[in-house]
């Protein structure tokens, strides 16, 4: 057991008050209050005409993908420097996943890649708010209207993320969010896709609930899939999304303990003036690359949990057809740190991780 683990999510009575309703009044599956209740709450915070529950933060990718027409044939372009999910949901709607290189200071999907990347067969570009910090929307958005492209966002770490006053998930056609248990609201699983479009809201319902047709009982009229949020689920999102201002502002706080800390040692994500950064993950790169697993090896003997940065995906076996190097996110990948970033953790254990994380340092370098 970490003395300091990378993530916990926080409970309170509120949440499990809310599960035991569901328990006393029987509503524990797909039906229920709370799942309305859970989708105009975050409608209403996201902003967005319409949001969808769903069982996962992947199920929710998967189904807007579909909403949207995704499939054989077709190619996605997607950055090469995220959860793999991101990349998994193009396949399993039949089209490839085209990877792009991120930018070097945000290390969110860089611009000037996407022309590189894009073929005649290319239908959207995903983008990915990478650890809550917004991707250049305007320039994506400008690339994609020349190109007659649609654009998904993936914003399944970046609840509380926003560009001027408008939150993400609201620049493209549509978007999907996780809740799962070390996002920075939890359901414990579950996902939501939100949109301006009814058509497209009206889709997501249809497919995420098996296909039935809305106006006959046990109709089927598309091959849909199961995958629909539980009631129980959508209590515990309710509990939390009353905290979710205090709980970003928290992870603000933590983000920038971190960044006082250990500023001098490693590169942190450089945050535009106009976005505000979610925090969901706290990163940092180191300047060399072989000091981040003997610090990572040496942090979990101390008892703090850590994680590396994600492989790029364009490395890994499933998807390394036609492997070519992507320089910035290589780099990234390989000098990358997550610390602990839980909203729960004390400035005096922020302190402790600092000071192992710079006598480690010191001792390596």
């Amino acid at each position: 057991m970490f003395k300091v683990p990378i993530y916990k999510p926080t409970i309170t009575q509120v949440e499990k008050d809310n599960v035991m309703q569901c328990l006393d009044e029987e509503w524990i599956s797909s039906k229920g209050r709370f799942i309305g209740q859970f989708e105009q709450h975050f409608a209403e915070y996201i902003g967005a005409k319409r949001a969808i529950s769903l069982s996962n933060g992947t199920t929710a990718l998967h189904t807007a993908l579909m909403a949207l027409g995704i499939g054989s044939g077709d190619e996605v372009i997607v950055p090469t420097l995220t959860y793999v999910a991101s990349a998994n949901a193009v396949s399993y709607t039949g089209a490839v996943p085209i990877f792009a290189d991120c930018e070097p200071d945000t290390w969110n999907l860089s611009v000037a890649d996407l022309e590189r990347v894009l073929t005649e067969r290319t239908r959207a570009v995903m983008v990915v708010h990478l650890y809550g910090l917004p991707c250049d929307m305007e320039a994506i958005m400008t690339f994609a209207r020349k190109h007659d492209i649609l654009v998904v966002e993936d914003c399944a770490e970046a609840i509380g993320s926003r560009i001027g006053p408008t939150h993400v998930g609201l620049f493209g056609d549509i978007a999907s969010f996780s809740f799962y248990g070390n996002k920075t609201i939890t359901t414990g699983e579950g996902g939501m896709v939100v949109t301006q479009n009814q058509t497209l809201a009206d889709r997501v319902v249809h497919i995420k609930g098996q296909g039935l047709a809305k106006f006959r009982e046990y109709w089927h009229d598309i091959v849909g899939y199961n995958y629909r949020m539980t009631n129980l689920c959508a209590a515990i999102g309710c509990a939390q999304m009353l905290r979710i201002e205090e709980t970003l502002e928290r992870k603000k706080q933590i983000a920038a303990m971190y960044r006082v800390e250990l500023g001098d040692l490693m590169q942190f994500q450089v945050e535009p003036a106009d976005m505000v950064h979610s925090h969901w993950m706290v990163c940092g790169l180191l300047r060399q690359a072989r000091l981040r697993d003997p610090l990572r090896e040496e942090l979990t003997r101390m008892g703090i949990e850590t994680r590396p940065v994600f492989y790029p995906l364009h490395s890994m076996p499933m998807y390394c057809n036609g492997y070519r190097r992507m320089p910035t996110s290589d780099d990234v990948s390989s000098r990358g740190v997550n610390f602990p970033s839980f909203p729960a953790l004390t400035d005096d254990e922020i302190r402790w991780i600092c000071d192992c994380v710079r006598s480690t340092i010191n001792q390596l370098a």
